[in-house]
């Protein structure tokens, strides 16, 4: 199943990107420091800000927050993080690799460019594209992932509206942003096809595709999960097969009722066309490959069962998959269960995966909570890094080019925070990293990193997607 084999040479340098992922993985400098949205929880009053995380193990303020670029106003509720040009895009005039994170708003519609380039340990505020000014001009709201293309930005969009009048789904698709100035250019799609709903989406040049994924109506996720908003249709259970030359959507692929499917990803070689989407409700990892008719079909390799349980909403809690990243070399594939709370290690290199590594992040099985296991099997202790609790379970996932530590965060979404982990609106939440054993598997805490967002100077605030200055596993798309 993995893409690649021994021998793959690397040719570039890491100041422009990488020719290869195996040149991204062999010749990347280690990490020095991190990016990471710090949301407030509550809306209203203080804004989200760009945090810069220092994870230099030489540096005496190792594992710190040492800068915070706070947005002009409040509400944002900062999610993903994109880039003005990744290794898709390398040696382009005008266009430097890695210079500008892009940091959309998902409730405020706002698009922060932000500087990382000119003092990655101090970025500055370049320019904001206002939301109202995109929801005029192409008719987008709630701002989700970003991807660079050769001519072009391209940015997912879940519906249209606005916090304070209400959100929905219609408007759901993608805007192509001029990649040097920044300008929004027009609705992505072409033909009279679109997406009902609208979340994450990755694509793969050489083989003229795009998949995209979806979330479900924002008039109900942004106010949390009701789980009878499942049967009511109100959540996804689609991905769209997009043909990339001409912006068409070809294919819908049905993953069954209440699905959820979210992140999206490509293996790294780009001679693969093998993709793979987390389902978060259902919590299974689907496998997307191409048929002989042109067609591409969906089949579901890993399956996390819902575990039995006593003081919880349901009778059965899912493991709900809210994240996963396949390593450079596209041997490893890790994904995070937020409410189970564990971090998984699958080894892609057999013909099916197989789980080599697991680790818990907290989560609501911990033991000493209210939930209660009713199969007579063990629940985690909960887990205690240099004298602190970790809120919430682990969310999103981010590993270092080289394969070797893993960067864990526990926050999905501010409503949902809120509603499954309350705790976090006065403890918020925390960054762990675990050191990967890239040989046999396996999975083992860092005792000395912690970034405890708990302890912020304004007060608790949430983190959210993680972002490495020379590109990463979840940002870069090799041609």
């Amino acid at each position: 199943m993995s893409g690649y084999k021994d021998g793959d040479k690397p040719s570039c340098c890491a100041r422009d990107g990488f020719a290869t992922p195996l040149e991204a993985m062999k010749n990347g400098e280690p990490e020095k420091v991190i990016y990471i949205p710090a949301v407030q929880m509550e809306k209203g009053t203080k804004p989200d800000y760009l945090a810069t995380v220092d994870v230099d193990p030489k540096s005496p303020t190792y594992s710190q927050v040492i800068h915070r670029l706070h947005m002009a106003e409040p509400g944002d509720e900062l999610h993903h993080l994109g880039w003005n040009a990744c290794s898709s895009c390398r040696g382009q005039t005008g266009r430097p690799t890695h210079s500008f994170i892009v940091a959309p708003g998902v409730l405020s519609g706002n698009i922060h460019i932000i500087d990382v380039k000119s003092d990655p340990k101090a970025p500055k505020l370049h320019k904001t594209i206002p939301g109202p000014e995109i929801l005029s001009k192409v008719g987008a709201a709630l701002p989700h992932t970003t991807h660079c293309a050769p001519d072009e930005l391209i940015m997912s969009f879940m519906g249209s509206g606005t916090a304070k009048d209400g959100f929905k789904p219609e408007g759901a698709g993608f805007v192509s942003f001029d990649p040097r100035t920044f300008e929004i250019k027009r609705r992505w799609e072409a033909g009279p096809k679109a997406p009902t709903f609208g979340y994450d989406f990755w694509y793969q040049l050489r083989h003229d595709v795009m998949i995209s994924s979806e979330w479900g109506d924002p008039d109900c996720f942004t106010k949390g999960f009701n789980p009878g908003h499942v049967s009511e249709g109100k959540y996804g259970n689609k991905l769209y097969v997009w043909n990339f030359k001409d912006h068409t959507l070809k294919q819908e692929i049905d993953l069954g009722a209440g699905a959820i499917p979210l992140e999206v990803r490509f293996l790294h070689n780009p001679e693969k066309p093998v993709a793979f989407t987390g389902c978060a409700l259902s919590s299974e990892m689907i496998q997307i490959t191409p048929k002989s008719d042109g067609q591409w079909a969906a089949k579901c390799v890993i399956k996390v069962d819902p575990i039995p349980v006593t003081g919880w909403a349901l009778p059965h809690m899912p493991g709900l998959i809210t994240d996963f990243l396949i390593s450079m070399d596209d041997r490893f594939l890790y994904l995070s269960n937020w409410l189970h709370g564990d971090v998984r290690q699958y080894d892609l290199s057999g013909e099916e995966p197989k789980l080599v590594g697991q680790f818990f992040v907290g989560g609501s099985m911990k033991r000493g909570g209210p939930v209660k296991r009713t199969d007579g099997e063990e629940q985690p202790e909960a887990l205690v890094v240099k004298g602190v609790e970790i809120q919430g379970g682990a969310q999103m996932v981010q590993l270092s080019l080289d394969g070797k530590r893993l960067y864990v965060s526990t926050s999905l979404f501010s409503s949902w925070d809120k509603q499954f982990y309350p705790d976090m609106a006065t403890r918020g939440a925390q960054m762990i990293q675990l050191d990967v054993d890239t040989e046999k598997g396996g999975l083992t805490l860092n005792p000395d990193f912690l970034v405890d967002f708990g302890q912020e100077p304004d007060g608790p605030v949430l983190c959210h997607e993680m972002r490495l200055p020379g590109g990463d596993c979840t940002s870069d798309i090799f041609l």
